[in-house]
């Protein structure tokens, strides 16, 4: 690493001791953007890197709730405002007990680069709250949301801030945010929120737009590697929400065999193939656990996670693995696993799965790589897709949002695969997703001055 960029991460550390996941999202980015820093050496003293890993604002807040008990219960709430150089903040909200400063801003500096791939006017944003909407009530998690929204209201907009979902904040929860919102606002300001239904401005296709965009990643990250396709191949996918769901359906489509998916506890494997109906009315319907998949179909085995550093689901034998659960979930052993079994494959469909030191084995032992901030954005591409439709006032047919995503999908890759070409990386798209997007954010914030 040259000088520059080891005294950019010297400070970053320094200043952002007790944030590991943060640091780790910094470090990435920077490790692989070498090649343009040395190409040019006047970004050291515009202080390029400095402007783009701070944030331009994070917000704390408290969120007092009552629940069905009448007892006052009091989470934190987050919004990290993190870069508006080519667009409102957008990104996610996450409600989940282990969110926290560093998680926000990891995702937060994730979402700048996603975004900018996207080839899309949207910044880089992320939010959330520690709450836990697991084992609340439909009233209890409303009486949260307004209380949330309550709060954020004064620092989002649609010309500003534009929140979505993420882990814990699916229609529900953007339903009960939106709805206080508008109250709030007295009025109706569709674009202000993405990953609403769409019987009031949601876009058709949002729900499987992550899902669909990383396969579409994949095959075109198969097809630049040898003519490779789905057809035939064997899959496991980690997690059971809307990625892991839709990845599986697409994935299906393409004539894959998908084995194994899995949740927190554990996960389950098919070897005659998952029967995705049945997970989508576990998960979808009654909100139940994958182990409940036995209850569909006996001969299937369940393995529960006892490690969280050594899943079960990646020591099943695959070709294809997508990683489309939680941040860090697949660490080196499991990709030595991986390795040995023969996948040749890797795809992130959650935000920063894998590990450095997975990533780097992976790599050295020649397995495709596609990486989170280009291969999972199809869900944030799609939410600037429901924006244009809240601003024209009119709804694109499914049809027609699944092939814009594929069209951006499909340009997502080249770029990535571009830019690997372009400073001697080829096939290293991790890299590529880092350049591709880093060259995009450089030129918008040389343009705009300091700022």
């Amino acid at each position: 690493m040259n000088k520059y960029l080891e005294k950019v991460l010297a400070k970053v550390e320094a200043k952002n001791p007790n944030e590991p996941e943060y640091l780790q999202a910094v470090k990435e980015v920077l490790s692989s953007i070498e090649p343009v820093i040395d190409a040019n050496p006047d970004f050291e003293k515009l202080a390029i890197l400095e402007r783009i890993v701070e944030p331009e604002r994070i917000i704390t807040f408290r969120v007092p709730w009552v629940d069905d008990n009448g007892q006052v219960q009091v989470n934190r709430g987050f919004r990290v405002q993190y870069s508006s150089l080519i667009g409102p903040y957008k990104g996610g909200l996450r409600f989940h007990p282990s969110v926290n400063q560093s998680i926000m801003k990891f995702l937060g500096f994730e979402q700048i680069f996603k975004n900018a791939l996207s080839g899309l006017p949207i910044g880089g944003g992320k939010g959330g709250s520690d709450f836990d909407p697991k084992g609340k009530s439909d009233a209890e998690v409303m009486r949260f949301c307004q209380s949330f929204m309550t709060e954020l209201y004064r620092h989002i907009g649609q010309d500003v801030d534009v929140p979505a979902g993420d882990i814990g904040v699916g229609g529900r929860e953007i339903g009960f945010l939106f709805g206080q919102y508008k109250r709030i606002r007295n009025g109706y300001e569709g674009g202000v929120l993405t990953g609403k239904a769409v019987g009031y401005g949601g876009s058709l296709a949002r729900t499987q737009a992550t899902g669909y965009g990383l396969i579409y990643y994949m095959r075109e990250m198969l097809k630049a590697n040898g003519g490779q396709t789905f057809e035939g191949k064997t899959v496991t996918i980690s997690g059971s929400g809307n990625v892991a769901i839709y990845a599986c359906e697409k994935a299906q489509e393409y004539g894959a065999k998908v084995v194994a998916m899995s949740d927190s506890n554990g996960c389950i494997y098919d070897k005659n193939g998952i029967d995705l109906a049945a997970i989508k009315e576990i998960k979808e319907v009654k909100r139940g656990r994958v182990k409940d998949y036995l209850n569909y179909h006996a001969d299937a085995k369940y393995m529960e996670t006892a490690d969280r550093n050594d899943a079960p689901i990646w020591t099943i034998k695959s070709d294809i693995a997508l990683p489309c659960a939680t941040q860090n979930e697949l660490s080196l052993t499991s990709a030595k696993k991986l390795v040995a079994n023969g996948v040749i494959a890797v795809g992130e469909g959650a935000n920063m799965p894998s590990t450095e030191e997975a990533i780097e084995y992976l790599q050295e032992n020649k397995v495709l790589f596609a990486p989170a901030k280009a291969a999972n954005a199809g869900g944030v591409s799609t939410s600037a897709i429901e924006m244009s439709q809240n601003s024209m006032r009119y709804y694109y047919t499914f049809e027609e949002v699944d092939k814009r995503l594929d069209a951006i999908m499909t340009n997502i890759f080249k770029a990535c695969d571009e830019a690997s070409k372009q400073y001697g990386m080829e096939g290293n798209y991790v890299a590529g997703a880092n350049i591709a997007a880093f060259q995009t954010i450089s030129k918008a914030m040389l343009a705009q001055g300091v700022v």
